[in-house]
């Protein structure tokens, strides 16, 4: 049996460390409410963007939120297609940044899209793994026995795979080849499938290839054999936050904006 003694040391020593405890929970607790304070008074723009241009707008993010405070910038970023199907089923946006332009076109014949502008272009390119012995002189090469599996986005979805099959249409070589694509959700995992050698090629854009050391340049692809590459973007109709929507929009054609851009790669539309 405890001393009287014992027990109120021991009931003390759980008082002191129950008190601890809730102080620490409650100075966590106000710590939460301070961020989530901080945070009050910010507007979210979600933007919804081409996978290509992720390198790009993580600058253009980190610049823009250093100079606009009140200003949260959330990037979706996919394949054209899908983001054009999302905001058609009215999924949160208030931006529109497509590596198409047909995906542009049906958003503004629908109606969803208001203010609009091309701003930029790109070259399709054919990538292989960095250390692929073979070396390319015509893209017919591609029929070889040797390539076993090519990497092209969804073509229906992905405007690099859209380009990519009319190259090969235009050479007549989109039948010949069919049974070695490897289709991706949108350009950035074909770039992972040529990377990590799963594929003997692949279609990516220009400013995509210039982003890894774990893939080569095999060809450019001549402009003359796709539809011109062209990034519009456009403020969303149903945006809640049209001012500031239309602000990042008319940022995005700034000399900064332009810089990264170029930087990346990119031609200036």
């Amino acid at each position: 049996m405890f001393k009287p003694k014992k027990r109120f040391v021991i009931g003390f020593a759980l008082l002191l460390a129950l008190t601890l405890i809730i102080t620490w929970v409650v100075s966590s607790r106000f710590a939460t409410d301070r961020q989530a304070g901080a945070a009050i008074g910010k507007t979210e723009l979600i933007i919804s963007a081409a996978a290509s241009l992720k390198d790009s707008l993580d600058e253009i993010e980190k610049l823009y939120e250093h100079d606009h405070k009140d200003i949260n910038l959330t990037f979706n970023y996919g394949s054209s297609g899908t983001l054009q199907k999302q905001i058609e089923q009215g999924a949160p946006a208030d931006v529109f940044f497509s590596a198409g332009q047909k995906q542009m076109d049906a958003l503004v014949k629908a109606k969803l899209i208001s203010d609009h502008k091309t701003l930029l272009k790109n070259e399709l390119v054919m990538v292989v793994p960095s250390d692929a012995e073979l070396t390319f002189n015509t893209v017919k090469q591609l029929t070889n026995k040797s390539i076993k599996k090519i990497a092209i986005g969804q073509p229906e979805s992905v405007p690099a795979g859209q380009y990519a099959k009319e190259t090969l249409t235009s050479l007549q070589m989109w039948d010949t080849l069919e049974d070695k694509f490897v289709y991706a959700k949108d350009v950035r995992q074909v770039l992972t499938y040529v990377e990590t050698g799963n594929v003997d090629a692949g279609f990516v854009y220009r400013t995509d290839a210039l982003t890894s050391k774990q893939l080569r340049i095999a060809l450019p692809i001549a402009s003359d054999l796709h539809t011109a590459i062209v990034y519009p973007a456009g403020v969303v109709k149903e945006t809640k936050h049209a001012a500031e929507a239309k602000e990042f929009y008319s940022y995005l054609q700034s000399d900064k904006a332009d810089a990264i851009f170029v930087k990346y790669g990119f031609k200036l539309g």
